[in-house]
């Protein structure tokens, strides 16, 4: 057996080399849709800079997420001087998400593309939170009807994202005020096993904090943490 392993050791090396490559291009490729996300329009020596990679990687990553239809060409940056850079963005398309907006009485449901564009109608649900012991179950309910109803096919849905008031553990899914799930569940987990898509949930002034310092007035700002 020592022998036989030891006559194929290159083979498994390679391997394992190959792998290993091909799980850091997917994780840089993941960084630079996030940064697209993000940003919306950048340049590739815009993206050397936040990612702290070379531009020949760069250029070669980009080109393959062009290939596989992820990233679009936005043609040329405005004049400033200089020779102006070709931009690219994130395709609107690729993938969606459904967000979800609570209240104590209103529940809101829109579905976004890439690009934070609000596809389709919002829908509105009437759904008190306080001592209302199927407010869990209704809230599912109301986001599952909304995907089935939607002209997006939901294989292209990655994700349902929660905003809601009350005190929210995120990594535990659980709300320790609202939406009780059983005791050995939690409300991401209930909901995302109703539906079959990833739920986060988080607290909603949390949630608008992060949005104005992603897409907001402060979005130039650092974190100060």
């Amino acid at each position: 057996m020592f022998y036989y392993f030891g006559k194929n050791y290159k083979f498994i090396s390679f391997v394992s080399t190959f792998f290993t490559m091909s799980e850091k291009k997917n994780q840089y490729k993941q960084g630079i849709i996030k940064e697209f996300y993000f940003a919306r329009l950048l340049s590739c020596a815009d993206l050397c800079e936040k990612m702290d990679k070379s531009l020949p990687l760069v250029t070669k990553l980009i080109n393959e997420l062009i290939e596989e239809n992820r990233v679009i060409e936005n043609g040329l940056a405005p004049s400033t001087g200089g020779r102006r850079p070709l931009m690219y963005s994130i395709r609107a398309d690729m993938q969606y998400v459904v967000a979800v907006s609570m209240d104590q009485l209103i529940t809101r449901i829109a579905l976004m593309d890439m690009q934070n564009n609000c596809i389709g109608a919002v829908a509105k649900v009437n759904l008190v939170l306080k001592g209302n012991d199927e407010s869990l179950a209704i809230l599912t309910k109301a986001i599952d009807t909304f995907i089935e109803t939607s002209t997006v096919d939901k294989k292209k849905i990655v994700g349902i994202g929660i905003a809601m008031p009350g005190f929210v553990d995120p990594q535990k899914g659980i709300n320790y005020s609202f939406l009780k799930a059983a005791p050995d569940s939690s409300i991401t987990e209930h909901i995302s096993k109703a539906i079959g898509i990833p739920v986060l949930i988080d607290n909603d002034s949390s949630l608008i904090a992060l949005a104005e310092w992603r897409f907001g007035a402060a979005a130039k700002e650092k974190m100060p943490w």
